[in-house]
């Protein structure tokens, strides 16, 4: 797939810089970086997620808790 963005000539000399300094081309710099900013995006709302449901049930179990039950379930 092809993809084609507009810069401006400032965006464009800075992401040619940091692809450069980074021994990158230009589309491996951004697509780096947009695949880190996905990423980034699934983690937080993985985590929003998980701490809402903290806070409806403030429960939380020790490692050796989870490791009992564990086995208890696969024996």
């Amino acid at each position: 797939m092809t993809i084609s963005i507009r810069l401006d000539d400032n965006d464009s000399k800075l992401i040619k810089a940091y692809a450069e300094l980074n021994g990158m081309t230009v589309s491996e710099a951004i697509r780096k970086a947009m695949l880190e900013r996905i990423e980034d995006e699934f983690d937080l709302k993985a985590y929003e997620e998980a701490l809402a449901e903290y806070q409806n049930d403030p429960v939380t179990y020790s490692l050796e808790e989870m490791e009992r039950e564990i086995n208890e379930i696969h024996g």
